[in-house]
Protein backbone atom coordinates (compact mmCIF):
# COMPACT_ATOMS: atom_id res chain seq x y z
CA UNK A 1 0.00 0.00 0.00
CA UNK A 2 1.49 3.61 -0.51
CA UNK A 3 2.89 4.60 2.42
CA UNK A 4 0.68 8.33 2.78
CA UNK A 5 -2.04 6.37 2.65
CA UNK A 6 -1.13 3.51 4.94
CA UNK A 7 -0.59 6.28 7.64
CA UNK A 8 -4.02 7.68 7.50
CA UNK A 9 -5.50 4.21 7.56
CA UNK A 10 -3.48 3.31 10.53
CA UNK A 11 -4.22 6.88 12.41
CA UNK A 12 -7.92 6.01 11.17
CA UNK A 13 -7.22 2.64 12.74
CA UNK A 14 -6.58 4.10 16.23
CA UNK A 15 -10.63 4.43 16.26
CA UNK A 16 -12.60 2.55 13.79
CA UNK A 17 -12.07 -1.65 14.61
CA UNK A 18 -11.90 -3.35 11.22
CA UNK A 19 -14.15 -1.79 8.42
CA UNK A 20 -10.75 -1.01 6.24
CA UNK A 21 -12.44 -1.51 2.68
CA UNK A 22 -15.14 0.82 3.53
CA UNK A 23 -11.98 3.37 5.00
CA UNK A 24 -10.29 2.65 1.11
CA UNK A 25 -13.11 4.03 -0.57
CA UNK A 26 -13.80 6.60 1.59
CA UNK A 27 -10.24 7.53 0.89
CA UNK A 28 -10.53 7.04 -3.13
CA UNK A 29 -13.75 9.15 -2.75
CA UNK A 30 -11.72 12.34 -1.71
CA UNK A 31 -8.05 11.39 -3.70
CA UNK A 32 -10.88 11.76 -6.77
CA UNK A 33 -12.44 15.06 -5.06
CA UNK A 34 -15.55 12.89 -4.81
CA UNK A 35 -18.39 12.97 -1.91
CA UNK A 36 -19.95 9.67 -0.39
CA UNK A 37 -23.26 8.84 0.55
CA UNK A 38 -23.41 6.06 3.39
CA UNK A 39 -26.36 4.47 3.82
CA UNK A 40 -26.42 2.36 7.26
CA UNK A 41 -28.44 1.94 10.48
CA UNK A 42 -27.60 3.96 13.33
CA UNK A 43 -24.90 3.68 15.85
CA UNK A 44 -22.39 1.59 13.52
CA UNK A 45 -20.12 4.42 13.50
CA UNK A 46 -20.78 6.84 10.72
CA UNK A 47 -19.81 10.16 12.82
CA UNK A 48 -16.21 8.36 14.11
CA UNK A 49 -15.23 7.61 10.97
CA UNK A 50 -15.21 10.88 9.48
CA UNK A 51 -14.38 12.55 12.65
CA UNK A 52 -11.25 10.28 12.31
CA UNK A 53 -10.21 10.93 9.17
CA UNK A 54 -10.58 14.91 9.67
CA UNK A 55 -8.27 14.29 12.74
CA UNK A 56 -5.80 12.27 10.71
CA UNK A 57 -5.61 15.08 7.83
CA UNK A 58 -5.77 17.84 10.26
CA UNK A 59 -8.69 19.32 7.84
CA UNK A 60 -11.62 21.36 9.55
CA UNK A 61 -14.77 18.89 10.54
CA UNK A 62 -18.54 20.07 10.68
CA UNK A 63 -21.61 18.39 11.25
CA UNK A 64 -25.02 19.62 10.51
CA UNK A 65 -28.05 17.41 11.48
CA UNK A 66 -30.45 17.87 9.23
CA UNK A 67 -34.21 17.60 9.84
CA UNK A 68 -37.09 19.49 7.92
CA UNK A 69 -36.68 22.48 9.59
CA UNK A 70 -33.11 23.29 8.86
CA UNK A 71 -32.61 26.32 6.31
CA UNK A 72 -30.35 26.53 3.27
CA UNK A 73 -28.30 29.65 5.15
CA UNK A 74 -27.74 27.14 7.40
CA UNK A 75 -25.98 24.93 4.81
CA UNK A 76 -24.19 27.67 2.69
CA UNK A 77 -24.10 30.66 5.34
CA UNK A 78 -25.60 33.71 5.11
CA UNK A 79 -24.35 37.75 5.44
CA UNK A 80 -26.05 40.43 7.62
CA UNK A 81 -25.48 44.03 8.40
CA UNK A 82 -22.67 44.98 10.60
CA UNK A 83 -24.02 47.71 12.71
CA UNK A 84 -20.30 49.27 14.02
CA UNK A 85 -19.42 49.71 9.91
CA UNK A 86 -22.41 49.63 8.04
CA UNK A 87 -21.01 46.73 5.94
CA UNK A 88 -22.28 43.28 5.22
CA UNK A 89 -20.36 40.53 6.05
CA UNK A 90 -20.80 36.69 5.54
CA UNK A 91 -21.03 34.33 8.25
CA UNK A 92 -20.19 30.65 7.51
CA UNK A 93 -22.55 27.49 6.82
CA UNK A 94 -21.89 24.08 7.54
CA UNK A 95 -20.31 23.94 4.36
CA UNK A 96 -17.20 26.18 5.42
CA UNK A 97 -14.92 23.17 6.14
CA UNK A 98 -12.65 20.52 4.66
CA UNK A 99 -14.89 17.43 5.62
CA UNK A 100 -18.80 17.84 6.36
CA UNK A 101 -20.33 14.81 7.83
CA UNK A 102 -24.04 15.73 6.49
CA UNK A 103 -26.17 13.25 9.02
CA UNK A 104 -29.47 12.03 7.28
CA UNK A 105 -29.66 13.77 4.23
CA UNK A 106 -33.36 12.71 3.03
CA UNK A 107 -34.79 14.32 6.24
CA UNK A 108 -34.03 17.71 4.82
CA UNK A 109 -36.13 19.63 2.65
CA UNK A 110 -35.36 19.33 -0.97
CA UNK A 111 -34.72 23.00 -1.15
CA UNK A 112 -31.84 22.29 1.66
CA UNK A 113 -31.12 18.97 -0.61
CA UNK A 114 -30.06 21.15 -3.25
CA UNK A 115 -28.49 23.69 -1.43
CA UNK A 116 -25.55 21.48 -0.19
CA UNK A 117 -25.45 19.47 -3.30
CA UNK A 118 -24.79 22.63 -5.15
CA UNK A 119 -21.85 22.96 -3.01
CA UNK A 120 -20.88 19.87 -3.63
CA UNK A 121 -20.78 20.31 -7.48
CA UNK A 122 -19.60 23.76 -7.64
CA UNK A 123 -17.32 24.10 -4.68
CA UNK A 124 -18.15 27.75 -3.84
CA UNK A 125 -21.09 29.28 -2.59
CA UNK A 126 -23.16 32.35 -3.81
CA UNK A 127 -24.60 34.94 -1.85
CA UNK A 128 -25.67 38.53 -2.79
CA UNK A 129 -23.48 38.56 -5.69
CA UNK A 130 -20.19 37.44 -3.92
CA UNK A 131 -18.35 33.87 -4.57
CA UNK A 132 -17.61 32.31 -1.40
CA UNK A 133 -14.98 29.30 -2.76
CA UNK A 134 -14.68 26.49 -0.28
CA UNK A 135 -11.62 25.01 1.50
CA UNK A 136 -9.71 22.32 -0.23
CA UNK A 137 -10.25 19.32 0.10
CA UNK A 138 -13.93 19.32 0.81
CA UNK A 139 -15.49 15.86 1.26
CA UNK A 140 -19.12 15.56 2.25
CA UNK A 141 -20.13 12.61 3.81
CA UNK A 142 -23.91 12.04 3.81
CA UNK A 143 -25.79 9.64 5.60
CA UNK A 144 -28.98 8.26 5.79
CA UNK A 145 -31.18 5.21 7.26
CA UNK A 146 -31.99 2.50 4.72
CA UNK A 147 -34.86 1.56 7.51
CA UNK A 148 -37.21 4.73 8.18
CA UNK A 149 -38.89 6.40 5.89
CA UNK A 150 -41.43 8.37 7.66
CA UNK A 151 -40.70 11.88 7.89
CA UNK A 152 -38.27 11.55 4.66
CA UNK A 153 -37.95 13.09 1.36
CA UNK A 154 -37.50 11.10 -1.38
CA UNK A 155 -33.13 12.16 -2.50
CA UNK A 156 -33.74 12.60 -6.50
CA UNK A 157 -32.08 10.27 -8.60
CA UNK A 158 -30.25 13.16 -10.30
CA UNK A 159 -28.64 14.13 -7.03
CA UNK A 160 -27.90 10.73 -6.30
CA UNK A 161 -26.16 10.60 -9.51
CA UNK A 162 -23.76 13.41 -8.15
CA UNK A 163 -22.08 11.22 -4.90
CA UNK A 164 -19.33 10.02 -6.38
CA UNK A 165 -19.67 6.42 -4.44
CA UNK A 166 -22.68 4.81 -2.09
CA UNK A 167 -20.91 3.14 0.52
CA UNK A 168 -22.31 1.14 4.22
CA UNK A 169 -20.16 0.19 6.98
CA UNK A 170 -21.95 -2.76 8.28
CA UNK A 171 -21.93 -4.53 11.67
CA UNK A 172 -19.10 -5.78 13.14
CA UNK A 173 -18.01 -9.44 13.58
CA UNK A 174 -18.25 -10.68 17.14
CA UNK A 175 -14.62 -10.17 17.83
CA UNK A 176 -14.57 -6.48 16.39
CA UNK A 177 -17.23 -5.62 18.78
CA UNK A 178 -15.22 -6.96 21.79
CA UNK A 179 -12.29 -4.79 20.95
CA UNK A 180 -14.85 -1.55 20.45
CA UNK A 181 -16.39 -2.59 23.99
CA UNK A 182 -13.01 -2.33 25.54
CA UNK A 183 -11.78 0.72 23.20
CA UNK A 184 -14.66 2.41 24.60
CA UNK A 185 -14.89 1.43 28.44
CA UNK A 186 -12.57 4.56 29.74
CA UNK A 187 -13.08 7.26 26.80
CA UNK A 188 -14.10 8.03 23.35
CA UNK A 189 -11.57 6.72 20.77
CA UNK A 190 -11.01 9.82 18.54
CA UNK A 191 -8.79 10.88 21.54
CA UNK A 192 -6.29 8.31 20.33
CA UNK A 193 -5.39 10.58 17.80
CA UNK A 194 -3.31 13.31 18.78
CA UNK A 195 -1.73 14.18 16.27
CA UNK A 196 -2.60 14.56 11.84
CA UNK A 197 -0.85 11.71 9.89
CA UNK A 198 -0.69 14.17 7.24
CA UNK A 199 -1.58 17.93 6.48
CA UNK A 200 -4.56 18.99 4.24
CA UNK A 201 -1.96 20.43 1.63
CA UNK A 202 -0.47 17.28 0.95
CA UNK A 203 -4.23 16.01 -0.09
CA UNK A 204 -3.91 18.55 -3.22
CA UNK A 205 -0.47 16.83 -3.89
CA UNK A 206 -1.82 13.36 -4.16
CA UNK A 207 -4.82 14.18 -6.14
CA UNK A 208 -2.67 15.17 -8.60
CA UNK A 209 -0.47 12.47 -8.34
CA UNK A 210 -3.77 9.95 -9.12
CA UNK A 211 -4.32 12.04 -12.15
CA UNK A 212 -1.16 10.69 -13.67
CA UNK A 213 -2.24 7.15 -13.32
CA UNK A 214 -2.14 5.43 -16.31
CA UNK A 215 -5.06 3.89 -18.06
CA UNK A 216 -4.59 1.92 -21.21
CA UNK A 217 -7.11 2.02 -24.12
CA UNK A 218 -8.48 -1.50 -23.26
CA UNK A 219 -9.41 -1.29 -19.47
CA UNK A 220 -11.15 2.28 -20.77
CA UNK A 221 -13.12 0.11 -23.00
CA UNK A 222 -13.70 -2.42 -20.12
CA UNK A 223 -15.26 0.22 -18.33
CA UNK A 224 -17.26 1.54 -20.81
CA UNK A 225 -18.21 -1.95 -21.97
CA UNK A 226 -19.51 -2.35 -18.19
CA UNK A 227 -21.57 1.19 -17.74
CA UNK A 228 -22.94 0.40 -21.83
CA UNK A 229 -24.64 -2.61 -20.56
CA UNK A 230 -26.58 -0.57 -17.99
CA UNK A 231 -28.06 1.38 -20.69
CA UNK A 232 -29.79 -1.47 -23.01
CA UNK A 233 -31.11 -3.92 -20.73
CA UNK A 234 -34.56 -4.70 -20.01
CA UNK A 235 -34.09 -4.92 -16.22
CA UNK A 236 -32.74 -1.51 -16.32
CA UNK A 237 -35.29 1.49 -16.21
CA UNK A 238 -32.19 4.04 -15.91
CA UNK A 239 -29.09 3.49 -17.30
CA UNK A 240 -26.15 4.73 -15.71
CA UNK A 241 -24.79 8.24 -17.78
CA UNK A 242 -21.27 9.09 -18.49
CA UNK A 243 -20.84 10.71 -14.96
CA UNK A 244 -20.64 7.49 -13.49
CA UNK A 245 -18.20 6.31 -16.52
CA UNK A 246 -16.24 9.33 -15.52
CA UNK A 247 -16.32 8.52 -11.49
CA UNK A 248 -15.49 4.81 -12.14
CA UNK A 249 -11.99 5.95 -13.90
CA UNK A 250 -11.38 7.95 -11.48
CA UNK A 251 -11.92 5.74 -8.59
CA UNK A 252 -9.76 2.64 -10.88
CA UNK A 253 -7.50 5.60 -10.78
CA UNK A 254 -7.45 5.97 -7.15
CA UNK A 255 -7.31 2.57 -6.18
CA UNK A 256 -4.40 1.99 -8.32
CA UNK A 257 -2.45 4.65 -6.36
CA UNK A 258 -3.85 3.64 -3.05
CA UNK A 259 -2.09 0.04 -3.73
CA UNK A 260 0.99 1.76 -5.41
CA UNK A 261 1.04 1.61 -9.41
CA UNK A 262 1.23 3.64 -11.74
CA UNK A 263 -1.21 1.80 -14.55
CA UNK A 264 -4.75 0.75 -13.48
CA UNK A 265 -6.28 -3.17 -13.93
CA UNK A 266 -9.25 -4.49 -14.70
CA UNK A 267 -8.90 -5.26 -10.83
CA UNK A 268 -9.37 -1.71 -9.75
CA UNK A 269 -12.66 -1.33 -12.24
CA UNK A 270 -13.90 -4.44 -10.36
CA UNK A 271 -12.94 -3.59 -7.15
CA UNK A 272 -14.62 -0.39 -7.10
CA UNK A 273 -17.75 -0.72 -9.65
CA UNK A 274 -20.45 -1.39 -7.41
CA UNK A 275 -19.43 1.15 -4.84
CA UNK A 276 -19.74 3.79 -8.05
CA UNK A 277 -22.24 3.06 -9.78
CA UNK A 278 -25.10 0.73 -7.78
CA UNK A 279 -26.61 3.92 -6.72
CA UNK A 280 -26.70 5.66 -10.35
CA UNK A 281 -29.68 3.08 -11.81
CA UNK A 282 -32.81 2.52 -11.52
CA UNK A 283 -34.14 -1.37 -11.78
CA UNK A 284 -37.41 -2.55 -13.88
CA UNK A 285 -39.73 -4.48 -11.90
CA UNK A 286 -38.33 -7.35 -13.34
CA UNK A 287 -35.22 -6.29 -12.69
CA UNK A 288 -35.49 -5.71 -9.18
CA UNK A 289 -37.59 -9.35 -8.42
CA UNK A 290 -34.36 -10.82 -10.51
CA UNK A 291 -31.59 -9.19 -8.69
CA UNK A 292 -33.40 -7.74 -5.56
CA UNK A 293 -30.78 -4.72 -5.54
CA UNK A 294 -28.40 -2.12 -7.86
CA UNK A 295 -25.74 -4.02 -6.23
CA UNK A 296 -26.43 -7.28 -6.67
CA UNK A 297 -27.15 -6.13 -10.69
CA UNK A 298 -23.77 -4.29 -10.87
CA UNK A 299 -22.17 -7.43 -9.62
CA UNK A 300 -23.68 -9.33 -12.08
CA UNK A 301 -22.45 -7.22 -14.64
CA UNK A 302 -19.02 -7.52 -13.62
CA UNK A 303 -19.04 -11.35 -13.10
CA UNK A 304 -20.38 -11.48 -16.88
CA UNK A 305 -18.31 -8.88 -18.60
CA UNK A 306 -15.32 -9.80 -20.52
CA UNK A 307 -11.91 -9.32 -18.92
CA UNK A 308 -9.26 -7.40 -21.07
CA UNK A 309 -5.98 -9.17 -20.73
CA UNK A 310 -2.70 -7.15 -19.23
Amino acid sequence: MNDKIRRITDSIGKVIVGKEDTVLRLLAAMLCEGHVLLEDVPGVGKTQLITALSRSIGGSFNRIQLTPDVMPSDIAGFTMLDQNTGEFIYRDGAVMCNFLLADEINRASPKVQSALLEAMEERQISLDGVTHVLPRPFLVMATQNPVETYGTFHLPEAQMDRFFMKLSMGYPTAAEEISILERTEKYNPIENIQEPAMHVDDIATMQEEVRSIRVTDSVKEYIVSIVGATRDDRNVTLGISPRGSIALFKAAKAFAYIFEREYVTPDDVKKTAVSVLSHRIILSPQGKSEYGSGEAYIQHIIDTAAVPEM
